[in-house]
């Protein structure tokens, strides 16, 4: 019964091929449309910082510890995640947008900025996205030197150091087509074989004498063969 199943099934699927096979082309045509029109080309850059040895400033005299103590290990990795908040504050994104001169708002800007920290190190990495890939390199460059400025005026210490400048990439970083277009394909896919079901589910026409047998629960004695005229025959 369960292979009948299936093969009823399969047969469905098979009566149904030109509408499946026009709804997943659909879908791919939009999924074409869409990365290529509609998708907005974005860029991202990043910088990385370094939390180092620390450098006490009093007044106009700065003391530098040459070596690394479990202390200050232990205190930098605590502020890292102090850090990665202070890099998005107000304060910060203000002053690099009123230094560079953007004209996007504030919000706008900081919506692009993204922090993290690598696992168990005591680098954070500052990653900017925006429409123009320039912008993105600046940004990022302007934040690492504004929130540095910052640190030391806050915390009156200097343990922020820049490993990595930001560098302008012209490849973008939400622009996929053959995934899009993949994704497409399945979604399409997935409503042709919606269609399907539901379409047969609706039909209630009795197509066979299986399907006679199966409604009226009763064999079927007889059955009257009609014949289709040829081409070119007569009727």
């Amino acid at each position: 019964m369960e292979e009948l199943d299936l093969k009823e099934l399969i047969s469905i699927f098979w009566n149904k091929k030109v509408h499946i096979v026009l709804i997943v082309a659909i879908f791919m045509v939009i999924g074409i449309i869409y990365t290529m029109a509609f998708v907005t080309p974005k860029y991202q850059s990043s910088t990385t910082l370094l939390l180092a040895k620390v450098s006490n400033t009093t007044g106009t005299q700065t003391q530098d510890i040459d070596t690394i103590t479990t202390t200050e290990i232990t205190l930098n990795s605590k502020l890292v995640s102090t850090y990665s908040e202070l890099v998005k504050s107000k304060n910060v994104i203000r002053t690099v947008r009123a230094n560079l001169g953007i004209n996007a708002d504030e919000e706008e800007i900081r919506q692009g900025v993204n922090v993290s920290s690598v696992k168990d190190t005591e680098l954070i990495e500052i990653t900017v996205t925006n429409k123009d890939a320039i912008y993105a390199a600046k940004i990022a460059n302007e934040i690492a030197k504004v929130f540095t400025d910052k640190i030391k005026e806050y915390y009156n210490i200097s343990n922020v150091y820049v490993v990595d400048e930001a560098e302008v990439t012209n490849t973008p970083s939400n622009v996929n087509h053959t995934r899009d277009i993949v994704i497409f394909i399945f979604v399409g896919l997935v409503v042709a074989v919606l269609y399907v079901l539901i379409a047969n589910m609706l039909d209630t026409t009795i197509k066979s004498q299986e399907d006679v047998e199966r409604v009226f629960k009763v064999p079927v004695l007889a059955a009257i063969p009609i014949n289709l005229p040829e081409k070119g025959g007569r009727k």
